[in-house]
């Protein structure tokens, strides 16, 4: 006989780039200092933007699609490093996006699980977390590190798995068609933001069930999420 599902669990899984944290400044002066480095034109904001969320090694294959994998494997390199150097700038943040603390810290009230799925890797997990005052924050954290990343669903499945909740239990909030893909392929409610990295019909067109345009909308949405699973 299999086991009953647990019940009263709500699990928030949080993309951090482009959702809670305004990091689309850094991201671009970090990519244009790898192009710099390896004599190459300038990229285009919009091509660069596309590609966040995705593992570090593949949004960059994806950007120099012509490049060998020794390229690549310096490409990736180097974007560390200017990131950790952007980083060391004294007075350096990244800033939250309006409602972004609040949000969190009233799931947090009400009883949410909160999960991070990132295409970060480790090291800027670490980075962000003690940035923002985040160590006691989140129940369960995955980053580009720990195996696969979007838009296939490991990252979300290992957090259920963690935690103990079902994909009936799970939202994942995401502002890129990347984390809209990986919530299809892992069976929960892909909640879309419109502010991050990606256009609202971007995110739509990666399989969004809904896509909110401030915090206040997506307050609501996690409120008749929480209904769905009580119901």
């Amino acid at each position: 006989m299999s086991s009953p599902e647990p019940t009263g669990l709500k699990l928030a899984v949080w993309d951090v780039d482009g959702t809670l944290v305004d990091s689309r400044a850094v991201i671009y002066e970090a990519a244009k200092s790898v192009f710099d480095f390896m004599g190459l034109p300038t990229p285009d904001y919009n091509d660069v933007r596309q590609i966040v969320g995705l593992s570090l090694a593949v949004g960059l294959r994806q950007l120099l699609p012509l490049m060998p994998p020794e390229a690549i494997d310096r490409a990736v390199a180097g974007y560390k490093e200017a990131f950790q150097d952007l980083h060391r700038r004294p007075g350096f943040q990244e800033p939250l996006y309006d409602g972004a603390a609040e949000c969190l810290e009233r799931l947090k009230q009400d009883g949410w699980l909160i999960a991070m799925a990132t295409g970060k890797s480790r090291r800027g997990v670490d980075t962000i977390i003690k940035m923002h005052g985040w160590a006691d924050l989140f129940d369960s954290i995955h980053c580009a590190d720990d195996g696969p990343g979007k838009p296939h669903p490991a990252m979300l499945l290992e957090a259920m798995r963690a935690l103990g909740c079902t994909p009936a239990q799970t939202i994942m909030i995401g502002d890129t068609a990347h984390d809209m893909r990986m919530a299809k392929s892992a069976g929960v409610y892909a909640q879309g933001v419109s502010w991050g990295f990606h256009t609202a019909a971007e995110v739509l067109a990666g399989g969004a069930d809904h896509v909110a345009d401030d915090f206040s909308r997506l307050n609501r949405q996690l409120d008749l999420f929480a209904e769905t699973i009580s119901a």
